[in-house]
Formats: C-alpha cells, sequence, structure tokens
C-alpha cells in the first residue's frame, strides 16, 4: 500500500512489510536549537554560535534528542496516523550527521517486520525504519522502532 492510499487511520493489517510512509516537513532555526538545548542538552555546540566552532560539530547543530523530538512531532503529525498512537515498544536510534539552522526535516518509513501476537490477539508488533531526511537529501537521523499497533476490530471477529 502506498502513502497517498492509506487510510486515514493504520492498524496492524495496514502495515505489511514494505509499507513506506513519508511525512510533511518542519525547518529547524537556530533559536529553536538553542531553546531545546537550554532546557534538555546545554551543551556549547548546541547554545552558541561562536563557542560551537571550535568544537567537534564545527558550528551549531541541534541536539539529537531535538531531532528526535521532530521525527517524532513529523510522524504524529503526517506521517504514521496509527490507531491509538504511535506506541513504542523500544528501537534504536542513530545521527549520522548533525541538524543545522535551516534544516528542513522530512521523514520517510518503511515497515520492515510486522507479527502480529500471539497471546494478546487485538494488536501486533510493526517494526518501522524511519530515515529524517534533511532539504539535500542527507540522513540526519536514523531510528528503528518496534511498534506496538492495534489489529482492525473487523479483522478479529
Amino acid at each position: 500500500m502506498s502513502s497517498d492510499r492509506r487510510p486515514e487511520t493504520l492498524y496492524f493489517e495496514d502495515m505489511p512489510v514494505g509499507f513506506r510512509s513519508a511525512t510533511g516537513s518542519v525547518t529547524v532555526d537556530a533559536e529553536a536549537i538553542k531553546e531545546f538545548a537550554a532546557r534538555f542538552d546545554p551543551q556549547p555546540f548546541h547554545l552558541d554560535e561562536v563557542a560551537a566552532k571550535t568544537t567537534f560539530f564545527g558550528g551549531l547543530a541541534a541536539s539529537g534528542w531535538h531531532t528526535a523530538a521532530l521525527t517524532m512531532r513529523l510522524l504524529v503529525t503526517s506521517g504514521l496516523p496509527i490507531a491509538g498512537g504511535v506506541i513504542g515498544a523500544g528501537g534504536d536510534v542513530q545521527w549520522p550527521r548533525p541538524t543545522r539552522p535551516g534544516d528542513r526535516l522530512t521523514v520517510v518509513s518503511e515497515v520492515i517486520a510486522a507479527k502480529p501476537s500471539n497471546s494478546r490477539p487485538e494488536r501486533g508488533m510493526v517494526t518501522v525504519r524511519s530515515e529524517t531526511l534533511n532539504q539535500n537529501g542527507d540522513v540526519v537521523q536514523v531510528m528503528t522502532a518496534r511498534l506496538v499497533v492495534p489489529r482492525r476490530p473487523t479483522a478479529l471477529a
């Protein structure tokens, strides 16, 4: 099923292996990077352009957790309208390159595994690999998450 023909609400049956989805986009500005960092990850390369120039990043960079939070927002608001919400059961996250001020982020996701629950027939486990891309198509985050996804109620009858 392609993302342009998907139902308004996704159930386990709507998310077979190979299902792909893309989100809308969000642009990150320097002020938002600094505000997030001040609250949650107060390191110089997230807070100050001048100080950031002498660090590993060579300039202001968003916290990876900021990128993760933006990814989650995009998935929830325009990417994966899963019935009952995007409920994580674990996963892995990688940041191959930093998110910079002015980056426009979009998330492309693909289901890489889907298994109905043996003990809870009303749901299944779906593993989704999501790449967060900047405006140049560069991957700034890779997240592989196991999600609890409800089965379509009629599928259980």
